[in-house]
């Protein structure tokens, strides 16, 4: 009787303690709700499309800041998932016992590192490198393209996605070469008997099995990307603009919030901070929500054919 009362009393312990996390979320969403209330009545959907931030005339709108979250994370993506992807396919596939372990930790380690040491990496090393070589070599030779004209600052959307995509790579390639880990080994042997080389079967039996944990993982990756916020701030110029050029400054949601929250003297200036976090709160919550359906997805279908 008193065995079952210590086990009823544990169950019941550690329900609360889970539903709490529940419950802190809801608690988040209302209270940021609530205190974005005044800026969601005067500007309503118009808040999302309008591409003016005037804290004196109090007109705002959050426009350049969903642009510069929105092109920062896709460059990126763009620079990671290759990268990451490759590192993944060579830890899980083709690399020495020797060597996996030891990679694996330093490239894991770059996630430990904090972002205002990126930030500041990139203040004195990378800006520098971009505007004394990168970005005039790509407007000597592309600046027929609008993403390539204008100022050499050093500083601005480039600096961002580069330092965004080194942030990321952690997360994307240790997700993705866990994924390939799952993958049965059957999928190989099946490719090699048949006569596939080596690298077809990585990309038939591994990669074409695995595209959906791998997609989860660029997915997550987005979403570190999209909420990361002292080392953007630091590198990307903080212009609430929207401009064609890579080169020129920007702004995001998250670094705005970091910028201006303590300046917001007014109240309508502040509800405005507020809703701009409770939409990147949304962004970021969708996003991975998708990225861990894909990634269970994956691990579903390993478990019903280990079943088999």
């Amino acid at each position: 009787m008193k065995i079952k009362f210590v086990d009823l009393g544990f169950k019941k312990a550690t329900t609360v303690i889970a539903l709490s996390v529940v419950a802190l979320v809801v608690l988040l969403v209302f209270s940021m709700a609530l205190r974005s209330m005044p800026a969601i009545r005067k500007f309503g959907w118009h808040f999302l499309f309008t591409g003016t931030w005037d804290p004196v005339k109090e007109i705002f709108g959050a426009l350049p800041f969903i642009y510069g979250t929105v092109v920062s994370s896709a460059l990126a993506l763009l620079i990671a998932v290759p990268v990451s992807i490759g590192i993944a396919v060579y830890l899980a596939e083709l690399a020495p016992s020797y060597i996996k372990q030891p990679l694996s930790f330093l490239i894991e380690l770059l996630a430990a590192i904090p972002s205002v040491v990126y930030g500041l990496w990139g203040i004195f090393a990378l800006a520098p490198f971009l505007r004394g070589s990168i970005q005039p070599f790509l407007s000597k030779y592309f600046g027929f393209l609008p993403i390539f004209q204008g100022e050499f600052y050093g500083v601005g959307m480039l600096t961002a996605g580069i330092i965004l995509s080194i942030m990321i790579i952690p997360t994307i390639s240790s997700i993705s070469r866990e994924v390939f880990l799952a993958v049965p080994f059957s999928q190989r042997e099946a490719a090699l008997a048949l006569g596939s080389t080596r690298w077809e079967t990585i990309r038939l039996a591994v990669l074409g099995y695995a595209r959906p944990g791998v997609l989860g993982a660029v997915i997550l990756g987005l979403g570190r990307a999209l909420g990361e916020t002292m080392a953007v701030t630091m590198v990307i110029g903080n212009r609430p603009e929207i401009s064609a050029s890579l080169f020129a400054p920007s702004y995001t949601m998250a670094s705005v919030i970091a910028n201006e929250f303590t300046e917001a003297t007014g109240d309508l200036y502040l509800s405005a901070l507020v809703e701009i976090g409770l939409i990147l709160f949304f962004v970021t919550l969708t996003v991975n929500v998708i990225a861990r359906m894909l990634i269970w997805k994956v691990a579903g279908n390993v478990k019903g054919e280990m079943r088999e």
